[in-house]
């Protein structure tokens, strides 16, 4: 699982962030349990209402990378692995422009759908790997395979840390996990990132912290943050 399956050099530290690096972006968003697992499936996914949301919020050209996005999964659909989370790492790390959260949102912290960072064109790092987290799992991808991952990236050479967020793909539970980064264009395995230090990890089923390896808690219950983009995309037709 994943922090007992990584690699030495991707173990969690215990060094503190600043309130704006780390609590906002995880203490602050656990919240009391109380709300059962809705898994994200793309059972429900919904073309249309996609592109009626698009159109709604904004307009021709939101609804143009829209179609981008639509042309690439049915492109992708069926292809080996490697070609389908290379193209899918691209085509985000390419659509969307990093903005610090205050200036696109107006929020100190927000979790945009993959509709909301693909109109406006900007984002954070959660807006990435969410965006690629859907569209994999829309393209087939297993659930269970790939997990969203809170480090602490370090800057450069300093030591100085800021919160972060990857996805991480396992071809198997034991297997050490590829890296998906919006920071860094290739994809390349846990080891070879020596300049993260993961701190938790979640998907659609469950959520993981420290070295456990063992889910401790139902993510939409105790992640505020990914229940309202979970919430909004079933209202934009994403699930």
């Amino acid at each position: 699982m994943l922090m007992a399956s990584m690699p030495k050099s991707f173990r969690p530290s215990t060094g503190s962030l600043s309130r704006r690096q780390f609590l906002i972006t995880a203490g602050a968003l656990i919240l009391g349990t109380g709300i059962g697992l809705i898994p994200v499936s793309a059972t429900a996914f919904n073309p249309q209402r996609l592109r009626q949301s698009m159109q709604q919020q904004y307009g021709e050209s939101g609804l143009a990378v829209l179609e981008e996005w639509l042309a690439m999964l049915e492109r992708l659909r069926g292809q080996d692995i490697q070609t389908q989370l290379r193209d899918v790492n691209d085509f985000f790390n390419r659509r969307i422009r990093w903005v610090d959260d205050i200036h696109v949102w107006g929020q100190e912290d927000y979790w945009a759908t993959p509709l909301e960072a693909l109109g406006e064109g900007r984002g954070d790092c959660e807006e990435y790997s969410i965006g690629k987290y859907i569209t994999l799992k829309q393209l087939g991808v297993p659930g269970e395979r790939l997990r969203m991952i809170y480090v602490r990236a370090r800057i450069g050479r300093s030591q100085i840390s800021q919160a972060h967020m990857v996805l991480g793909y396992y071809a198997t539970p034991s297997a050490e996990p590829l890296i998906l980064d919006n920071i860094a264009p290739s994809i390349t395995p846990a080891s070879q990132r020596t300049d993260l230090d993961p701190v938790f990890s979640f998907n659609s089923e469950g959520l993981w912290a420290g070295g456990s390896s063992e889910s401790r808690a139902d993510p939409l219950a105790r992640l505020s943050r990914w229940r309202s983009v979970v919430e909004r995309m079933r209202s934009q037709g994403f699930i």
